[in-house]
């Protein structure tokens, strides 16, 4: 089976955007750990890097999927 480039360009940008807002989350994380001594907030930073790292995960597995015909 042949790549769906229309599929992998949505999925790429889907992972763009949760990356971004993932960054922006994380950003605001630290932000809320040390500058304002929130304690929760360093929870809240290593999920919003969990969530990026999926986001990537599941674009690689996509372009996988597609490339083994499964």
């Amino acid at each position: 089976m042949t790549l769906d480039v229309k599929a992998a360009k949505r999925r790429l940008a889907t992972m763009g955007l949760v990356n971004a807002l993932a960054v922006v989350a994380a950003g605001a994380a630290l932000y809320g750990y040390f500058g304002l001594g929130i304690g929760w907030a360093l929870g809240a930073f290593v999920a919003a890097l969990l969530v990026g790292i999926g986001a990537q995960i599941w674009f690689i597995a996509g372009l996988r999927r597609a490339n083994k015909g499964v």
